[in-house]
């Protein structure tokens, strides 16, 4: 049998009853947490058919089949949230997850229409502007106290591996618009197989406690949950993703918090602290596990932390596939990685890139392959014309079978919250927009909240007007993207002199990552940062 989030529900309310599933914030009006809510695996599952039942009620009233798609414009971050999504797929429903992240509502209605959506539900942030919605708009409810409504569900394991579970979406646009990502039940069993193993506890005596790190309309909450689900542990819902070390201390204290999984960029905020905190240090090395992903820690973090005593692990993953390389197990080096156990990669060599400086490495590098009998291939639509999912992530070969990142072969650039951003794109809009007023441009912000813009004029003018005017003609192209991918605000673009950027010395390209090391302190200023 298939194992689904479902299945996994239904077994663990039984075995782990009593034992807390969540631990969700009470905070009073400054926002200080007073105190955790626990909520049980029994009240969780118990809930989550409470609401299943209610909208099927809704949908079919409505005369919305089952097995049709339902977009949910959610926040995928509270309790309420995550009813919602396992609610509907309990109803026999496919969620169609968006992220706030995308507010533009004639996106959403395209990415509706591209899945055949019949129905959507929102948060109440887009109450006003939902007037025109194509399909049937539902606003989320506000509480888990629902009336109990008598309607059947459908069977968890009546199902087909290439029936359809979820719609994702890409973190990062293309063509303005990000892509569907179909999720089968085949791809979700590889999933609790895979989110099994990165969960294992280390201790078998006493439950496990993690933190949510996004989330569940992003496929890294969701894939985590699902390992938290197979063992019986716990998950607190912080006060935000990028929850402070006091909060992050007091998780530790209150709720026994043992595990942390975050993303880099968040992780070395604690990081930075810590170094400066021989209290926080101690607290982060007696966890059981310091777990980040999304994208590469900075070499100089990742050796501190290693050499500090914390047990700190790499999963190297996206959102087409979810977790695929793991980090932290090779017994001399913590920062090599090698792919999930029962998974079907191969490494495929490519041709050196361009000499980008003397400091080049002449190593050779491949890109990982995704290979179609790998239970974890994605969805037939996003593989190429061989069967197979060419990631397009690079790797170094250190010792055989463990590898270390290289990057991409790409413009893509991940931000803060590890969501993906296509550079190039923001670049050539900016070019063929403004031909006469730029002469050239390069977009950074790896790690960062929003994308800088690095722009040599190709006239002279006052610099706070050239940039008022870069984004008054390309505001429209931003308006379609998500949060994380735009540029509107003309704080976000630099002016430079004429061939000021770092370039290449052959072909005289500008160099992404020497622009962002060269300028760290510029782009550091930009968003309140101090090292």
């Amino acid at each position: 049998m298939l194992s689904s989030h479902l299945t996994l529900l239904e077994s663990s309310s039984v075995q782990y009853s009593t034992a807390t599933l969540f631990r969700t914030p009470q905070t009073d009006s400054t926002g200080r947490v007073e105190a955790w809510k626990s909520i049980s695996y029994e009240q969780f599952h118990r809930d989550v058919e409470l609401f299943a039942r209610h909208w099927t009620r809704v949908f079919s009233l409505e005369q919305i089949p089952k097995r049709s798609v339902i977009g949910m414009w959610i926040s995928g971050f509270t309790y309420i949230d995550i009813l919602h999504i396992y609610g509907i797929s309990r109803a026999g429903y496919i969620p169609q997850l968006f992220s706030l992240r995308l507010p533009n509502r004639t996106v959403i209605y395209e990415l509706l229409h591209k899945a055949s959506a019949k129905a959507l539900i929102y948060d109440p942030t887009f109450e006003s502007i939902l007037n025109d919605c194509p399909v049937s708009a539902h606003r989320i409810l506000s509480s888990e106290r629902i009336e109990n409504v008598e309607e059947s569900l459908p069977s968890i394991v009546d199902i087909h591996e290439d029936d359809i579970a979820f719609y994702f979406h890409t973190s990062g646009s293309t063509s303005g618009s990000p892509k569907l990502v179909p999720m089968s039940f085949r791809w979700l069993n590889s999933v609790a197989v895979k989110s099994h193993h990165i969960s294992m506890p280390q201790n078998r005596e006493r439950q496990d406690v993690t933190v949510a790190m996004g989330s569940m309309c992003h496929i890294g909450q969701t894939f985590m949950f699902i390992g938290t689900l197979q063992h019986g542990s716990c998950v607190i819902q912080p006060t935000t993703i990028a929850f402070s070390s006091e909060e992050l201390i007091d998780m530790i204290i209150r709720c026994g918090l043992n595990r942390l999984n975050q993303f880099a960029a968040f992780l070395m905020k604690h990081f930075r602290n810590a170094r400066q905190d021989p209290k926080l240090l101690s607290i982060m090395k007696n966890l059981d596990d310091v777990l980040y992903s999304g994208m590469p820690l900075p070499y100089e973090d990742e050796q501190w932390a290693l050499k500090s005593g914390i047990r700190l692990r790499n999963l190297f993953g996206s959102t087409e596939m979810g977790g695929m390389l793991l980090a932290g197990e090779h017994e001399l080096n913590g920062a090599l990685l090698r792919p999930l156990p029962g998974t079907s990669y191969r490494f495929e060599p490519i041709e050196t890139p361009e000499e980008e400086g003397v400091h080049q490495s002449n190593a050779a590098l491949y890109e990982l392959v995704i290979l179609s009998d790998s239970p974890d291939c994605p969805h037939q639509s996003l593989r190429h014309a061989d069967g197979h999912f060419h990631t397009g992530d690079l790797f170094q070969q250190i010792l055989p079978g463990w590898w270390v990142s290289r990057g991409r072969d790409d413009d893509w650039i991940k931000s803060e919250t590890s969501l993906r951003c296509d550079t190039k794109a923001i670049e050539d809009n900016a070019r063929a927009m403004c031909s006469a007023l730029i002469a050239e441009c390069i977009v950074v912000g790896s790690g960062r909240p929003s994308p800088v813009m690095f722009v040599e004029p190709a006239v002279e003018m006052d610099h706070n007007k050239l940039k008022k005017e870069i984004i008054r003609k390309t505001r429209h192209f931003h308006s379609r993207r998500y949060l994380h991918e735009r540029i509107t605000s003309s704080d976000m673009i630099v002016v430079v002199e004429r061939q000021t950027l770092p370039r290449t010395a052959t072909k005289g390209n500008i160099r992404r990552k020497a622009v962002e090391e060269h300028f760290q302190t510029e782009i550091d200023q930009i968003f309140g940062y101090s090292r």
